[in-house]
Order: structure tokens, then sequence, then C-alpha cells
């Protein structure tokens, strides 16, 4: 699936590879926050030692990062976007929308959905680009 960056979002995936020497797959930004899609293999090398890279990709960029590792099954994807959060089960529905509804532990449920819905946001934002999930629930 091809996907139009903006300049700013390749800006931010070139420095993110320069400072982490991570791959970076895809780039949302936000106004408070960018969220980095990594490489499956490549979260350890984007994240360093003691958060290092991380922390000095935020420090360059201005901003807060989050990063969100890839994977094979969107059900894999859904819950690596949802991470921190403790994701028990991810079941996808395809009745017209595709829908992935997610089983988090019920203490990390604010966890997945963010202060002022800004994780499952970012979830959404991200499995509509790359796994052709519509929308997420949790459950």
């Amino acid at each position: 699936m091809a996907r139009t960056l903006s300049d700013e979002a390749r800006r931010v995936l070139a420095l993110f590879e320069d400072v982490t020497g991570a791959t970076g797959l895809d780039c949302v930004v936000y106004e408070d926050r960018v969220v980095v899609l990594v490489a499956r293999g490549d979260m350890g090398e984007a994240i360093g030692p003691g958060g290092e890279h991380v922390a000095e990709f935020e420090e360059r960029l201005g901003t807060a990062a989050k990063l969100v590792e890839t994977a094979d099954s969107a059900a894999d994807f859904v819950a690596n976007a949802l991470a921190p959060a403790a994701v028990y089960n991810v079941t996808i529905s395809e009745n017209g929308d595709t829908v992935a509804y997610v089983e988090v532990d019920e203490a990390d449920t604010g966890v997945a959905i963010g202060a002022d819905g800004r994780n499952i946001e970012a979830a959404r934002d991200l499995s509509r680009r790359h796994v052709d999930v519509d929308d997420i629930e949790l459950t």
C-alpha cells in the first residue's frame, strides 16, 4: 500500500533513522508528538541502551515520540500500536468496515486510550494506513 508522507513526516523519519540507526517505516506527526512505525526487529535499536536513542531523538525533535513496532498480522499490529497497554486478545471483524475488538487489561484501559484519546487515535491512524483496520474498539 502506497502512503504519501508530508515533507515534515519525511524530515522526522530521516532524523529518526539518523539518530537511532533503526528503520522507520512511517510517521504520523501530531501537534504535540510524533508516532514512528519501526521495522520489525528494530525496536531495541530504536530505543537504545537505557533509552538513550529515543531520548536523543526526542531532544533533537523537540517533542515527544511514540514508537510502534510493525507486525505481520493485523491483530499483532493493533496490539503493538496500543502498547504499553496489556492487550490480551484482538479480534478482527469484517462486516462492511473492518473493526479490531481489543481486550485490554482493565487496569490498562486508560493507557490504551491515552490522555484525551491520543494513544487510541494514533493506533487507529496507523492501523488504517497499514493493516486496513477502520476502527479499534476496546472491550
